[in-house]
């Protein structure tokens, strides 16, 4: 999966697709910073899923809080995150999968939320 800004690193040949889910109500910015050589940065608002591709090593920060101020609320293994690709569908086929992201959509939590699927 191509991604605009910050392409993961060429060198990296052990890629995998990943999909977090902002289950909050509050505005998160998510880093992985633990790539030599590689910044990703996103802002994630209360419901979105961000779908994105990263090393398979990195460990996704997931920072909230309120105006000017932020905390590291978790820190996520990608592997956690994986995402099965098939074909154009990036997102589980299965219904109990697909159900449980549209009710993360539609509901806001009170905590970061990590979205596995199988």
């Amino acid at each position: 999966m191509p991604q605009i800004f910050d392409p993961v690193p060429s060198d990296s040949c052990d890629r995998v697709l990943c999909c977090y889910v902002n289950a909050t109500s509050k505005i998160q910015v998510v880093r992985i910073t633990n790539i030599a050589n590689w910044y990703f940065e996103r802002v994630v608002f209360p419901g979105q899923r961000l779908v994105f591709e990263s090393p398979r090593a990195g460990q996704l920060e997931v920072h909230s809080g309120m105006m000017a101020s932020a905390i590291l609320s978790d820190t996520i293994p990608c592997t956690e995150l994986l995402v099965q690709e098939g074909g154009d569908n990036f997102f589980p086929s299965d219904p109990v999968s697909q159900q449980r992201l549209e009710l993360l959509n539609e509901t806001p939590a009170q905590a970061t939320e990590k979205v596995m699927i199988p």
